[in-house]
This record gives C-alpha cells, sequence and structure tokens, in this order.
C-alpha cells in the first residue's frame, strides 16, 4: 500500500526534469540542504546552449576541454549551404528512398535537422580513431596551437616548440581536437534520434573513455544500454604496453525507457535452424535398431565439433520424443522470499502416481500455470517421484538471445570486396552491421552513417532487408576526401572516398540481387552539400530541395514533374508540396496548380510581374485551394 503525499508538487523538481529531457547535458548533482545529493541545472552551460557565442566564464573541471564551449557554439551555429540533387550520379532517382550525401558531416547534420527531426532510428558510425594521424575532420572551431598553449599557460612565442617535444599520443590537444570534433555532431545526431532510437559507435582504447563521457554528457547516463568489446583475435603487433586485440561498440538510447518499450535487445540464434535440422534428421532414423538415446548421442557429438556456436546455443543439446531440441531448466521461485501458497502445490508424477518434491521456496509459477505447461508436456519428470521436475524450454520457441557483451570476430570483408573490386583498407564487417541492424531497428525504420567510408552501412541495410524483407531506408554521409596518389585505389580509377562509396553500393546491390532476387530498394539520391544561392541560374530541382531542406520535408519522397502550357511543375509527394520557379507564371498555370490543391506551393519572387499579381495569385488560391500556404523565394 503506497502513503499518500500531502505535500505539493515540487514544481522545481519537474522543471528540471524538463530541461533534463531537452538538454541532458546541462543537468549536474548538488547537495541539498539535507546533506544528500539533489539535481540541478548547470545554468553556464545551459546558457552555452541557447547562445550563438562564447559565453564568459571559467571552464573547470567536469568533463571539459579546450574548445569545448567552442563545439556547442558550432553545433548551434547556421550555415548558408543546401544540398544540390546529382540524378546523374544516382541509381533509380525517381523511386529509390535511400540517400547519399558528399559533404561534411557537421554540415549535413545541421542541414538535416529540419527533415529528419526525431526520424532516424539507427545512427551507426565509426568515427576516426585518433591513433596518431590527422583526421580529416578539421572543424573551424578546433582549438589552434596558439589558444591551447595560452589556456595551458606555457605558450612562449613559438607555436611548434612545445608540440613537437610532447608525445603525441598523451597530448591534451590531441585529445580536445577529437572530443570537440565528435562532441558538436552527437550533439546534433540526438536532435535526429527517434524517441526510440539508438545510437552505436565503433571506437578503439585511444578514445574510448572520453567518448564514454562525452555520449554520457549527451545523451544521460540512464540511457546507455552497454558496450560491446569486440575481439577480433589480431593483437596489436605494434603496441608499447598490452597488446590491444580488441575495440569497442558503445551503445545509447535517445530515451531507454522508451526502447525497451519497443525493442528487446536480442539477436536471432545464428545456428539454431540448422541445430533443428540436424536433430529432426536423426531423430527420423529412429526404428528398432535406432533409439531416441543413440539419436542423442550422435547429435551430442555433432553438437562438440561445432566451433561458433552461443552459449544459448549449446544448452539445447537434447531431443525429445517429438524430434524437437529442448533444454531443462529449473523452476524453483527466483526471489529470496517464499511465493505465495499457490506456488507450492505439488505436481503428481505421471508412472508413479505419488507427489514430486516441492521446491524450498515454491514454484516460479501459480498452479494454474503450471497445469498449462503440463497440457503442453512442457515439464520434465525424472524416472521416480524422488526427482524434481524440471521446465523444458523448445529452441524453435526460443530463436533468440540477448546480444552478449563480448563479439568475437576475428574475419575481415577486404576478400569480399576485392573480389568486387573495390579497395579499401579498413571497412566495416557487412554481416556484424547487418545483425545490429536486425536486432535494433524494424522493418521500415531509417539508419543514418555520417562517417560512411566505403559505405558498408548500405551494403548492411540492403543485406539484412533481402534477408528479411524489409523496406529500411538509409542515409549515407561522407567527405569528399582526396584520395593518395600512392594508394590501390588511387591506381583503380578512384580519385575521392566518396567515389568508392556510391560503386560500392552499384556493385552490392547487383551482388546482392544476382543472390537473392529480393524485391527491395538497390537505389540511391546523390546530394552534395554546397553553398546556397537561390536565383534564376539555378535549375529547378536545385531550388526544389532547398525549398525541402527549408522546411523540414524528407528528402526521400517520390516526386513527379508535369507539364502545364510547356512550364515544368514539381508535384512532391504527391501533392503535399508543389512548385514552379518560371518568371512571369501565367495566370492559367496558376489555376492549374491550384486546382489539385497541394498543402504548400512555392514560386520564385520573380515569377509575377508585380504586386498586383502577387495579390491575384493569393486570390485564386483563396477560391479554388483556400488551405495551400503560399512561399515565395
Amino acid at each position: 500500500m503506497d502513503k499518500m503525499r500531502m505535500e505539493s508538487v515540487n514544481i522545481i523538481a519537474e522543471n528540471i526534469d524538463k530541461i533534463g529531457a531537452l538538454f541532458p547535458n546541462c543537468i549536474t548533482e548538488t547537495l541539498g540542504e539535507n546533506g544528500h545529493p539533489k539535481k540541478a541545472i548547470n545554468f553556464e552551460l545551459l546558457h552555452q546552449m541557447l547562445s550563438e557565442d562564447v559565453v564568459e566564464g571559467d571552464e573547470v573541471y567536469e568533463f571539459t576541454w579546450v574548445g569545448k564551449k567552442e563545439a556547442i557554439v558550432e553545433a548551434n551555429k547556421s550555415i548558408n549551404k543546401t544540398l544540390r540533387p546529382c540524378p546523374e550520379e544516382s541509381v533509380d532517382w525517381d523511386k529509390t528512398e535511400n540517400l547519399y550525401i558528399e559533404g561534411d558531416n557537421l554540415e549535413v547534420l545541421k542541414l538535416l535537422q529540419k527533415s529528419y527531426f526525431k526520424a532516424i532510428k539507427l545512427i551507426y558510425i565509426d568515427p576516426p580513431y585518433n591513433t596518431g594521424h590527422d583526421f580529416t575532420y578539421s572543424d573551424s572551431f578546433i582549438a589552434k596551437h596558439t589558444e591551447y598553449a595560452n589556456a595551458r599557460g606555457y605558450f612562449n612565442g613559438n607555436e611548434e616548440m612545445n608540440f613537437v617535444q610532447e608525445n603525441r599520443f598523451h597530448s591534451g590537444k590531441y585529445h580536445s581536437n577529437w572530443c570537440s570534433m565528435i562532441y558538436s555532431r552527437l550533439l546534433l545526431s540526438r536532435n535526429l534520434l527517434k524517441e526510440d532510437g539508438v545510437i552505436l559507435i565503433n571506437i578503439d582504447e585511444h578514445e574510448v573513455t572520453n567518448l564514454q563521457n562525452i555520449c554520457a554528457e549527451v545523451f544521460g547516463e540512464k540511457n546507455n544500454l552497454g558496450t560491446i568489446v569486440w575481439d577480433k583475435r589480431n593483437p596489436k603487433g605494434d603496441a608499447k604496453g598490452i597488446s590491444s586485440q580488441h575495440e569497442y561498440i558503445l551503445a545509447y538510447a535517445k530515451n531507454k525507457v522508451a526502447f525497451m518499450r519497443h525493442c528487446k535487445i536480442q539477436r536471432p540464434k545464428k545456428n539454431a535452424a540448422a541445430m533443428i535440422k540436424k536433430a529432426k534428421q536423426l531423430f527420423h532414423k529412429i526404428n528398432i535398431s535406432y533409439t531416441l538415446e543413440d539419436a542423442n548421442k550422435e547429435f551430442l557429438l555433432w553438437l562438440s565439433k561445432q566451433t561458433d556456436l552461443s552459449g544459448g546455443e549449446r544448452a539445447y543439446y537434447r531431443i525429445d520424443q517429438h524430434g524437437d531440441l529442448y533444454q531443462a531448466v529449473s523452476m524453483s521461485w527466483p526471489n529470496k522470499k517464499k511465493a505465495p501458497a499457490d506456488y507450492f502445490i505439488p505436481l503428481i508424477h505421471p508412472v508413479t502416481k505419488k507427489p514430486c518434491p516441492v521446491p524450498e521456496r515454491g514454484w516460479r509459477n501459480p498452479s494454474a500455470t503450471m497445469q498449462e505447461l503440463l497440457k503442453k508436456d512442457l515439464i520434465i519428470f525424472g524416472q521416480d517421484e524422488m526427482v524434481q521436475p524440471r521446465r523444458k524450454y523448445l529452441l524453435k520457441d526460443n530463436m533468440y538471445e540477448n546480444i552478449p557483451s563480448i563479439l568475437s570476430f576475428g574475419g575481415s570483408d577486404i576478400e569480399m570486396l576485392s573480389q568486387m573490386n573495390i579497395p579499401f583498407d579498413t571497412p566495416k564487417i557487412v554481416s556484424i552491421c547487418a545483425e545490429h541492424i536486425a536486432c535494433f531497428t524494424g522493418k521500415e525504420d531509417i539508419i543514418l552513417d555520417y562517417f560512411s567510408g566505403s559505405a558498408t552501412m548500405a551494403h548492411a541495410v540492403m543485406q539484412q532487408n533481402a534477408e528479411d524483407g524489409g523496406q529500411r531506408k538509409y542515409i549515407m554521409v561522407q567527405v569528399p576526401e582526396q584520395i593518395k596518389e600512392t594508394s590501390m585505389a588511387y591506381d583503380t580509377g578512384y580519385r575521392k572516398i566518396t567515389d568508392i562509396g556510391k560503386d560500392r553500393i552499384r556493385r552490392a546491390a547487383q551482388k546482392i540481387k544476382n543472390e537473392t532476387n529480393a524485391n527491395i530498394d538497390y537505389g540511391f539520391r546523390v546530394l552534395k552539400c554546397e553553398e546556397t544561392t537561390i536565383g534564376t541560374d539555378h535549375i529547378g530541382l536545385d531550388l526544389l530541395f532547398t525549398c525541402l531542406l527549408k522546411w523540414g520535408i524528407p528528402l526521400s519522397f517520390c516526386y513527379n514533374t508535369e507539364q502545364i502550357m510547356n512550364y515544368i511543375v514539381y508535384n512532391y509527394h504527391n501533392g503535399d508540396f508543389m512548385a514552379c520557379f518560371y518568371e512571369n507564371i501565367p495566370e492559367h498555370v496558376i489555376k492549374e496548380i491550384a486546382k489539385k490543391q497541394p498543402s504548400r506551393v512555392v514560386f520564385c519572387e520573380n515569377s509575377f510581374k508585380n504586386s498586383l499579381t502577387k495579390i491575384q495569385v493569393e486570390e485564386i488560391f483563396n477560391f479554388i485551394s483556400p488551405n495551400t500556404k503560399i512561399n515565395i523565394i
């Protein structure tokens, strides 16, 4: 029985929770009047989150680095960029719902804020590991040598002196650059995730601690889903200390409660189907001279030779009288306190007709449930009533298992990429990505990877869709980094990483189609992040996609072009949005557009001769389609 609280609601605590829902990185702890910790707001950080300029104040020890405030400013700063459509580089431009975006991912994340706000189910990224080499993402807010030296108090007028003497692997500047780079991107990432969305991040030992701290701040510690330790079975040969042979995959939910409400962090048992098939084959051999016991012995021998079984799979090593694989599990009450009286009713042995022993704290289930299990033949009895009965779990009813914290996979996709004639040294593993896509997304969700590299995630999305009939969509983002002339990729004819990514998607699509003949989306729309220069010199499609970004409309919807008196009119997503960008559009064309009753319509400033013509256009829509919103660019 709950005791009623007679005091009024703690409005301050509720307001802090509301602010925490919007800005989890601004929630901290302080001591209350009773000496116990309580939630509080870091007002300085909150001020910074709501400011376009760096707020004055000391950066003190919490989890901070030089340039952290500027990273927040950079994440909040607007840009004069757009995404220019490139149908000529795309595949199935008119039909596909997949996007491949070329550009700096910080800028692209900003551009996607309205069109994909709370729309992404899974963000899966493999950022630079900071292994001692410069990374490509040299953002404007990353601290300069002089700024860092001044902050540390040892600048002597020579930018290079102190930094040359420092070991780069222990340089604070080195970590500050990386922290600033990832921090601003994660701040923007959180906005794009659905309420039950999740982010997975690959990282190694160099920045895992900093990344964990940053994720805890951006997403909130309570939304930590755990860390997967990926044993790659190959110790690093150039280690100065203990040789790491593992990396990490950090998992954070946007809202863990919402995520757990809709998702179970489980994966299919990879070998379950093969195990069930083998058990059935042996069961069908049973005759006068080959017994069920013989079948079980042969199955155990076969099982002992399988090297890649999980612990959850190995537990199912017995074949029952129906040919089903099962494991026997205790039915004892799991809690320390005794169960209610209804949980102590004994089971009667089917042969001796005598009661079997009841567990000391009672059964796991009430008597009605125990009777249902008996009817379904899911309780296993011993030879006589002296043996406590156990619950039978059938493998066919338990085809999924929890995702373990250890991932053992020492393989590589380099050979597969070589067969596809795609030269890339450090690709992610398609099978691992596909498994996580299956575990963390539904069949119609959107997956985002803004460190796309060779576009492994696009490959994995298509692979998983082909396997389970899904219609998942992907958004790949990759900076068009120049390829070194000394590389095999350059010799093959590639000049930018994005060239490799797009070509890999094309070849992976053909490979999957040949192998599966699955009816899935094999195409992608190419968009390029460029300066915004709205005007008559831009083609209509450029203006169309600039408008989609401005008004927060997804970029993957189908559209068609219609000709009205030789004027091209864009009809986006079945009339949700229509556009015509010509000069001096005739009244007849305006009326034909209005008859289609779009939700929104857009014209250029010079689409009308004068202000009187604009008024006439408004009158036409008010009469024919009064609910249409008219926009002028």
